[in-house]
Formats: structure tokens, C-alpha cells, sequence
């Protein structure tokens, strides 16, 4: 019979019955979870924080739909996954560089602290605490610790570089070198007298304009004059040649000069042969003095050097580098000593060892200064009390590219020492070689050598014709 059949099924349709409970289904025991282990924060100097709360594990209700639809979670592996609990206080989180992380730079290598640098308490400590301040140093130990003994001074040696040796094949010779020193001068001059005499008659404005450029390059006022009367001769209004002028010139260089190229010669009658050299500051003293003693030793003589320029160390130092290229002993005292004395005391040492030449180095002075003269003057004194002839050579050494000033110290260094002779430097750094002319016609002092570079075969022996054909920019011829 159908349930609609039943008896008394209206009254149940009607007013309905208690229906039969239904069996409840047996829940799934989930497995027990595993408690999640909290790392223990390390203790730090900053104030507390309160720690994240980590929310246990809860195991969905039996109703949930994804208990059925999806499944029940894996309780197991979420218990050993802590990515996403934050890291405790005073840890660096992932990803994040440690504050005493080594770089990659420097790691594995052997570190060692900065002598002299200060060390700072580690953190965590009293001393590392800014608002402590600093703790009063201890210096009960300082007051009575016996005191170090300063350690010498050791004494500064100047070492001067070797010239470089030129290859033997390629090795200038001397008129290669002066052309190429001198290119200065020349270029100067023959580039103005080539724009006077091109496609010009040869008037006298052009005679004047000739004058004035021989003035500027510091000819002198009575060389220039007789240069150019020389040009203008037998030539007035009619043309003439760049290169006839310069040869004009050259010719009338080496009659003015001719008479002062005088070689300079040693007297071996007088042992020791005292050669003294003086300039002021920067001429090139003591670099003349090096230079000029390897050619004596080159000729065979003996030689011995006084560092007379007690008043910069450098030039002391300077000499003895020269006197270890030269194998010549070198008389020196401390810085600030008495030159005179110093002198006295070199010439009776190379008079004991029967020295051939004494070069004496002096300290520079300005010409225009009385009481540096007077010690020049003092030097001279001294030396004479031990042989009346000495000094047997006084050279002046002049720098070229002080230009007019160069007569004012021949003048008053003449006064003041008796020069014998000149030493013309640095002519390979100026463009005003012409001042050689002006002295050999104010004063006719002998002109031994002259120096167109720092290398030791840079200082020769003047010859007139060389120097006149190179100033004018010719040939050897």
C-alpha cells in the first residue's frame, strides 16, 4: 500500500506528524595538530615590543562545506610553515642585508684593525649609550709612565734622476741640440724680419721697424743700430731678401761676440785652482757646477767641491749627488752654517791632498740686496788670507730669461766679486737670446760656456759663429 494509502495519512497532510529522526553521520576525527614552535627573541638595548600574537591552527567545523567539497587541511604541514609569522625583534627578517653582514668585496679576507683608530665598546654596553656622554680618561697612568725617548731625525736625501741616455744612433750632436734650444729666438726674430723685408723697399721706416725688433729681442740699443746700418748699406730704396737680411745679421752677431768667446783654461801653476760661482736665485748654480765638473774630470784633473750654499739644504744635498756621479769628494756642513768658513776649510783640504780644482758653490742672492753682497764680499776675504790670487776664476752664471735684467747683475756682481767670466743658462726657455749680444758690447766679459737643456752635454763652450748662425735661424754653413 503507497504512503498515500495509509490510514490516516489526510490528518498527517494536514496538521503534519513528527517525523522519524534520521541517523547523525559519524564525524572524521581530525589528526591532533602540532604546536608551532615560537623562536625565543633575543634580548636588545630597545624598548619592548609587544610580540604578534600567532593564531593556533583551527580545524574547520564538521559542517563547513570545504570539509566536504575540498577536504579537510592539512594540519601537519601548516604547523611546520611559519613564512608567514614576522621575525622576532632584533633579527633581521628574510631578505633583509644584516647589520654585520660582510660584504661580498672583503669576505674571507684576513681583516686587521686601523692602527690608531678608536674603538668603540660593543653595542649593548655602557660606553655605547650617547646619553652616558663620554667616561673622563684615565690619566693617573700618563702622569707617572716614564717618558719615550724621541726616535732621530733621519736626514733627507735628494736624489736627482739620471738624464736618460739617448740611444748611440740617435744621439743629437751639439749643433742639433743649440739650433733646437735656440728655436725660440730664431723663429721670433726671422718671422718679424721676413714680414719687413717681403715685397718691400728698403726705405727708412723699414730700417727703423728692423731696429725696434732687434731692441725687443734685447740686442741692445748700439748692436741693433749697427745692424741695421749694416742692412741699409749700398741697399738703400732697392729690395732685398728675407735670407740676405739674416745672413746681414748673423755676420754682424759674431763680430760682436767674437771677442768675448773665450775658452776657459785651467792653470795648473796653481793647485788647488779655486773657481767660484755665484748668481742669484734660480740661475742654475749648482747644476752648472755638476755639469762643469764632469767635463774637468773628463780632461783629467782632480776635483774636489764645497757646498757653499749653506742656506738651502736642497743645494747641499744637490752637490753630493753630483760629487757620487763624479767620484769627487764634496766639503759640506749643516744647513746655516758660516760659507766663509766653510770655504777656508775646503781650500786647506784640497791644498793637503794636492787637488787640482776647488769649485765653491754660494748661496744666490739678489745683486740689489748690500747685505747678501757683503757676504759674498766675506767669502772672498777668508780665501784671500790663505792665497792672495784666490779665487783664480770668479763665474757669474746668468739666466736668459731674465733678459735687461741680466746687465744690472753683471754690473754689481762685478763691483762686489771681480767677475772673470760668464755662464749664459736656459737659453733653450726664452726668446730673447739677443741679451748675450748686449752684455759682450756694455762689458766684454769673456763668455765661457753656454746651456741650451738640463742634460749634462747641454753646457758647451761658446763659439760666436754658432751662436750668431743659430740666433739668425741659417745653416751650419
Amino acid at each position: 500500500m503507497s504512503e498515500d494509502k495509509r490510514p490516516g495519512w489526510l490528518l498527517r497532510k494536514m496538521f503534519g506528524t513528527k517525523e522519524e529522526p534520521r541517523p547523525e553521520p559519524v564525524p572524521v576525527q581530525p589528526p591532533d595538530p602540532k604546536p608551532v614552535p615560537h623562536p625565543v627573541p633575543q634580548p636588545v638595548v630597545e624598548p619592548p615590543v609587544a610580540e604578534p600574537s600567532v593564531a593556533e591552527p583551527v580545524a574547520p567545523p564538521p559542517e563547513s562545506p570545504a570539509s566536504f567539497s575540498e577536504g579537510q587541511p592539512d594540519f601537519a604541514t601548516a604547523a611546520t610553515d611559519v613564512s608567514h609569522v614576522p621575525a622576532p625583534p632584533g633579527e633581521p627578517g628574510e631578505g633583509t642585508p644584516g647589520k654585520n653582514a660582510v660584504p661580498d668585496e672583503i669576505e674571507g679576507a684576513d681583516l686587521q684593525p686601523v692602527e690608531g683608530a678608536e674603538e668603540r665598546p660593543p653595542a649593548g654596553t655602557a660606553g655605547d649609550d650617547p646619553a652616558r656622554g663620554a667616561e673622563p680618561a684615565d690619566t693617573t697612568a700618563q702622569a707617572f709612565a716614564p717618558h719615550a725617548e724621541p726616535e732621530p731625525e733621519v736626514a733627507t736625501q735628494i736624489f736627482l734622476p739620471e738624464p736618460e741616455a739617448e740611444p748611440e744612433g740617435e744621439k743629437r750632436g751639439w749643433w742639433s741640440r743649440l739650433t733646437g734650444g735656440m728655436k725660440r729666438t730664431s723663429s721670433a726674430l726671422t718671422e718679424r724680419v721676413t714680414g719687413l723685408f717681403t715685397k718691400r723697399k728698403l726705405d727708412a721706416d723699414t730700417l727703423e721697424e728692423l731696429e725696434d725688433a732687434l731692441i725687443q729681442a734685447d740686442f741692445g740699443i748700439e748692436t741693433a743700430t749697427r745692424i741695421s746700418e749694416a742692412v741699409g748699406k749700398g741697399r738703400y730704396e732697392k729690395g732685398i731678401s728675407p735670407d740676405a737680411v739674416r745672413e746681414i745679421l748673423a755676420t754682424e752677431v759674431e763680430r760682436a761676440l767674437a771677442p768675448v768667446a773665450v775658452p776657459f783654461r785651467i792653470d795648473t801653476s796653481k793647485t788647488p785652482f779655486v773657481i767660484l760661482m755665484i748668481g742669484v736665485n734660480g740661475a742654475g748654480k749648482t747644476t752648472t757646477i755638476g755639469k762643469l765638473a764632469m767635463k774637468l774630470k773628463a780632461d783629467g784633473h782632480s776635483l774636489m767641491l764645497a757646498a757653499g750654499d749653506t742656506f738651502r739644504a736642497a743645494a747641499i744635498e744637490q752637490l753630493k749627488v753630483w760629487g757620487q756621479r763624479t767620484g769627487t769628494p764634496v766639503i759640506a756642513r749643516a744647513q746655516g752654517a758660516d760659507a766663509a768658513g766653510l770655504a777656508y776649510d775646503a781650500y786647506e783640504a784640497a791644498k793637503q791632498q794636492g787637488t787640482d780644482v776647488l769649485l765653491i758653490d754660494t748661496a744666490g742672492r739678489l745683486q740689489n740686496k748690500a747685505g747678501l753682497m757683503a757676504e759674498l764680499e766675506k767669502i772672498l776675504r777668508v780665501i784671500r788670507k790663505i792665497d792672495a790670487q784666490a779665487p783664480h776664476a770668479v763665474l757669474l752664471v746668468l739666466d736668459a730669461t731674465v733678459g735687461q735684467n741680466a746687465l744690472s747683475q753683471v754690473e754689481l756682481f762685478s763691483k762686489a766679486a771681480q767677475v772673470t767670466g760668464l755662464v749664459m743658462t736656459k737659453l733653450d726657455g726664452t726668446a730673447r737670446g739677443g741679451i748675450l749680444v748686449a752684455l759682450a758690447a756694455k762689458f766684454g766679459l769673456p763668455v765661457h760656456f753656454i746651456g741650451v737643456g738640463e742634460g749634462v752635454e747641454d753646457l758647451e763652450p761658446f763659439e760666436a759663429r754658432d751662436f750668431a748662425r743659430a740666433i739668425a735661424g741659417l745653416d751650419k754653413g
